[in-house]
């Protein structure tokens, strides 16, 4: 079970997305999210570049004609908000894509996420790079991008069993890279 932020990202991109003309939402996943968001910009594109999550999402959002994409769209100045809630954050496009003025909303996720549970397992980390809200700014600002505000939390989670942590493994793959329930048996029975 985990817990919410003190501050609600789907208010904040509810809110920048009913001024905005068009949106871009970067690592969709699958669509779910940006679909409770509705109503969306008339321009509107997700980026889902993950096989299993791209046609959910493209089913899931084709009635709100949002068009997904594997891939970062290639123009320039075309987009007034951009959402990626836990992906990733590249800094360099997002400039290159972002119209000015425009806004940058994201809810990421450090390195550190449950880097508890990576140890308990004998498990590497999960990325080699570590991954702060400090490293976010310093690449959206080296990016020419203001930063205007920052909030770092680390809400708890709890596993109530251990089903609930496989159910976490599988959902979540690149937690645990060559995680199998066999493979960590000893470590999830201890």
């Amino acid at each position: 079970v985990g817990s919410e932020p003190s501050w609600s990202y789907p208010a904040l991109a509810r809110t920048l997305l009913r001024r905005a003309t068009s949106a871009l939402d970067l690592d969709t996943g699958n669509g779910e999210l940006l679909a409770e968001l509705a109503p969306l910009p008339r321009h509107t594109v997700a980026v889902e570049s993950w096989a299993r999550n791209t046609p959910v999402a493209r089913d899931r959002l084709a009635p709100l004609a949002v068009e997904v994409r594997t891939e970062l769209p290639g123009g320039e100045k075309e987009f007034d908000v951009v959402l990626s809630r836990h992906g990733r954050l590249p800094a360099d496009d997002i400039v290159r894509l972002l119209r000015p003025g425009g806004t940058v909303l994201s809810q990421q996720v450090g390195s550190d996420d449950l880097a508890d549970l990576n140890v308990e397992l004998g498990a590497s980390p999960p990325y080699p790079q570590p991954w702060t809200a400090a490293t976010a700014v310093a690449a959206l600002e080296a990016a020419g991008l203001e930063v205007t505000d920052v909030r770092e939390e680390r809400p708890p989670l709890v596993f109530h069993d251990v089903g609930a942590v496989v159910f976490q493994l599988r959902a979540v793959p690149w937690q645990v890279r060559d995680f199998s329930p066999e493979r960590y048996e000893p470590a999830l029975r201890r």
